[in-house]
């Protein structure tokens, strides 16, 4: 058994990281009832929290020597159904702003199902590789997915809360622009990515 892992057995599953980990998945359920209420500026503030606590949490469990394997578990499904959830219910709601918005500036069906499939095959890559003994920790780019995924659900909700037929910002249309297909190409190059790693360790 590996010290990691020894140590993740001495310490309780209730703990700090594990507690900030669940009030995250909590203020994902809020954030996602609170997107189609049109509550956005409400909705942003949370994800925001929600998001923040994600570094938080980890940053607390590596310091204080709280990692566990609950944790482990728990903290990459809430990122998960956080990011995924937001970019499904943004799918919908982005339908809805005015033609002064153009296609390429916003988040559409075909985006969600990107990010969902991303997820759900890394997901299914990691539980294979760490079941046979291998590590398949994060990557850098995986970390910067998530970085530019977030300031897609971010620029997303900033041009929802705007007066629906206004110009819309310039500043704020082409964030949103950069946002979006960074968050798009980052998804597919990690994807990518993981997949070849995956190929690696199954070879060797």
């Amino acid at each position: 058994m590996s010290e990691n892992a020894a140590r993740s057995t001495d310490v309780p599953i209730v703990n700090v990281p594990n507690v900030l980990t669940s009030i995250r998945l909590l203020l994902a359920i809020v954030v996602f009832c609170l997107i189609p209420l049109k509550l956005y500026v409400a909705g942003l503030v949370l994800f925001v929290v929600a998001a923040s606590t994600d570094w938080v949490d980890g940053w607390y469990a590596r310091r204080y020597q709280q990692v566990t394997k609950l944790g482990r578990i728990l903290d990459p499904f809430v990122d998960k159904i956080i990011i995924c959830g937001s970019f499904i219910m943004l799918a919908v709601e982005m339908r809805e702003l005015s033609d002064a918005w153009p296609w390429f500036s916003r988040i559409t069906g075909w985006i969600a199902v990107l990010v969902v499939g991303r997820e759900m095959l890394v997901t299914a890559l990691r539980g294979f590789i760490e079941q046979h003994g291998g590590d398949f920790s994060a990557m850098m780019s995986g970390k910067l997915k998530m970085v530019f995924q977030c300031a897609a659900v971010i620029t997303s909700l900033l041009a929802l809360r705007q007066e629906p037929n206004a110009t819309p910002p310039v500043w704020l249309l082409w964030s949103l622009v950069a946002a979006i297909w960074l968050s798009v190409f980052s998804t597919v190059y990690s994807g990518v990515g993981y997949i070849f790693a995956a190929v690696k360790m199954v070879r060797n």
